[in-house]
């Protein structure tokens, strides 16, 4: 394998992370949304060292140990290292740099954020009001031991003040305590009250820094200091093989080792004192640079995606109400209306509602007898799930492949499983060795001469708030052949030993990667052939070596390939004699681009499917994902409709490249913005 073919994976994800750090350094952005992105660049990044830097580290241990070397990509893991850290601080120091500009800006326009030092007197009582009602109670400070193997255990992605104690005539080193911020149970950010046209914010982290005296009164201690600290732990889990415990048992286990995995990244204000940072870097065994993060007075900045509007409403984007779908009246019955025809629904653009009525009606039917679902990820407190409880309690039978290793959902899964359980519902604790990862829902309806089913196959996760935030596609279908292919697919999640023919769906990892070579190789063969012949996929990431060999392969043969690709995108484009037929674009705007898409030219006959599934090796290769094919010319249409209006983007598309420079694509033409093109697509088709 020629690794100048391949960008590395690690390295093209945090050029995904840039794109959306340049949506914060718009200023056609909305002031509030360009803060938003700020905390979802801060979130990405938080992932990003808590699994990718791990795994690095994981590598980089391994070579040590075995006293080998190891080439990926252009890299060996030690190299790598060092080329993270060095785009990382980069990226870091324009984040900083943003987050000041912002808080300007909002300044001019009457927002301000302050800090304990910026107070009026008014303003100070208020503060230490509110501090002794809703704050202090909930703080246990942590006095750190200056000598000696005594430290806490600080838990990963919270955020703590280390505070250093001191006389004010005393030469002695500075007592050190810890505080964990508790933002989890309290809002990171006060509002205090208007004073005409100007609002006030003032962060929990500097409420606290203003009632240190109070946090301590009782030690004989007068000078303070206070800086935030973070620890970022190692997340991946490692299951032992204990048989004698059921599989949630042993993913509990794992998660109680997660909180105390080996720290991968910690992250402070660069103006902590020396000696306080020192003591803390020896408490958590940390010694190594690259293990370090100096940063800014603020850490935690995934909170600002829930900073408070403050009835600025041109500060926020214009609120979008998804709509119905005009397929399906309010007064019709889903079943009656997909009797009729299949349906396409597009988050957030459509509601997400039809999902919670399909089973409610199922749950109410007096001919339903089976419900069948699997979940990922829900929303908590989900209608959804209230929906499959009511139908379990109706006399239905329920049945719900819950996946317990939905990173970082773990925990709350589990406790889904636990309540439908207790409720009756049949649980599936996913898949040994094998993640569910496909988002399906199946409804058996019997009568006298054949039985009826009635499905959803979807993009993305039956959750109704992310729903309104990522862009996806669901399939709503009566269809035979493909309602059986899925019952087939329940099947297989009971009897994990059975194997099953596929003539329509794609399934990995049983055809969807054979399938998926023999569309493209037919693409190959018409280029040949001198006949038409593209593809237009649209994935989240594209990592797979085979899959891009084969793009190159088609490339090569003159097989007109583009992809809108959101994140990883480890092919590179544009290679001449290699991948001159490719283009890459990705969107990265107020919806978070999720649906996956493929289209084939296959000979003039397209072949178009929906999927939930990305093109790298864990997909296709170590997870259950299914691909179904559309088949109503007028729901192609619509599909096609969709790709061409989002590759015609102008406004929020970046080319992507080898030298991942997140160029912005511009034209001569009006500017051409998908997602509100989109929005305005979906409005006509209801009103024509």
């Amino acid at each position: 394998m020629d690794n100048h073919l391949y960008i590395n994976r690690e390295i093209s994800w945090l050029s995904f992370n840039e794109r959306v750090l340049q949506e914060s350094c718009d200023p056609t952005v909305p002031l509030l949304e360009r803060l938003r992105f700020l905390g979802i660049f801060s979130s990405n990044l938080d992932e990003f060292y808590r699994v990718r830097i791990a795994n690095v580290q994981r590598e980089i241990d391994y070579v040590t140990e075995k006293g080998i070397k190891l080439t990926k990509y252009g890299y060996d893991p030690g190299e790598l290292m060092l080329e993270i850290q060095k785009a990382i601080r980069k990226m870091r120091l324009r984040y900083e740099q943003t987050f000041e500009t912002l808080k300007r800006e909002l300044s001019d326009g009457g927002v301000h954020i302050i800090n304990e030092t910026q107070l009026t007197a008014e303003q100070g009582a208020l503060v230490r009001n509110y501090f002794k009602e809703q704050v202090l109670r909930k703080l246990v400070p942590i006095m750190i031991p200056s000598v000696g193997n005594a430290f806490p255990l600080l838990h990963d992605n919270f955020i703590y003040l280390a505070v250093g104690l001191r006389k004010s005539k005393s030469k002695k080193p500075a007592r050190v305590a810890l505080i964990e911020i508790p933002s989890k149970v309290l809002p990171r950010f006060y509002v205090l009250p208007k004073q005409g046209r100007h609002a006030y914010v003032m962060l929990l982290d500097d409420v606290i820094r203003y009632n240190l005296d109070e946090v301590f009164s009782i030690l004989d201690y007068d000078t303070y200091s206070a800086h935030v600290i973070k620890i970022s732990r190692d997340a991946e889990l490692d299951f032992d093989d204990d048989l004698s415990q059921s599989f949630s048992q042993r993913v509990s286990k794992s998660l109680k080792e997660r909180k105390i995995g080996r720290p991968v990244r910690l992250t402070y204000d660069k103006n902590i004192p020396a000696d306080v940072l020192d003591l803390v870097m020896k408490g958590l065994g940390l010694s190594d640079e690259r293990f370090l993060l100096p940063g800014s007075r603020y850490h935690n900045f995934r909170d600002f995606m829930n900073f408070p509007i403050l009835g600025r409403k041109s500060y926020s984007y214009p609120r979008f109400s998804p709509l119905p779908h005009p397929a399906a009246p309010a007064i019709k019955r889903l079943f009656t209306v997909l009797k009729e025809g299949d349906m396409l629904l597009h988050y957030p653009y459509h509601t997400f509602d039809y999902n919670i009525e399909l089973l409610r009606e199922a749950a109410i039917d007096p001919y339903v007898t089976e419900i069948k679902i699997t979940l990922y990820r829900v929303a908590p407190q989900s209608s959804l799930i209230n929906a499959l409880v009511n139908a379990q309690r109706n006399g239905k039978s329920v049945t719900a492949v819950i996946e317990f290793q939905a990173r970082f959902d773990e925990e709350a899964n589990i406790e889904l499983a636990n309540r439908l359980s207790d409720e009756g519902i049949r649980v599936i604790q996913g898949v040994s060795g094998l993640k569910v990862h496909t988002k399906v829902i199946l409804i058996k309806r019997p009568r006298k001469r054949d039985t009826e089913r009635y499905g959803v196959i979807s993009t993305g996760n039956f959750h109704e708030r992310t729903a309104h935030l990522y862009s996806d596609t669901a399939l709503f279908t009566s269809n035979r052949k493909l309602l059986k292919e899925v019952e087939q697919l329940f099947d297989f999640f009971d009897y994990n030993y059975r194997s099953h023919h596929y003539n329509h769906l794609l399934v990995a990892p049983f055809n969807m990667r054979t399938e998926l070579e023999h569309l493209i190789d037919q693409e190959i063969e018409s280029a040949h052939l001198g006949d038409e012949a593209y593809l237009m996929v649209k994935v989240n990431s594209l990592v797979d070596d085979s899959m891009i060999a084969k793009l190159y392969e088609a490339s090569q043969a003159g097989v007109r390939i583009r992809m809108i690709v959101r994140g990883i995108c480890r092919l590179i484009p544009g290679v001449p004699g290699l991948s001159d037929n490719i283009e890459v674009r990705s969107i990265v705007d107020k919806y978070l681009e999720h649906s996956r898409i493929w289209i084939f030219s296959h000979g003039g006959q397209p072949k178009y499917y929906i999927a939930s599934a990305d093109w790298m090796e864990r997909n296709l290769d170590r997870r259950v994902e299914l691909a179904v094919p559309i088949i109503d010319k007028k729901l192609q249409a619509e599909l096609r409709d969709l790709f061409e209006i989002q590759w015609a983007d102008n406004c929020k598309a970046r080319l992507i490249n080898k030298e991942m420079s997140n160029t912005y694509v511009r034209s001569a033409q009006a500017d051409h913005r998908s997602q509100i093109a989109l929005e305005a697509y979906f409005a006509k088709k209801l009103n024509p």
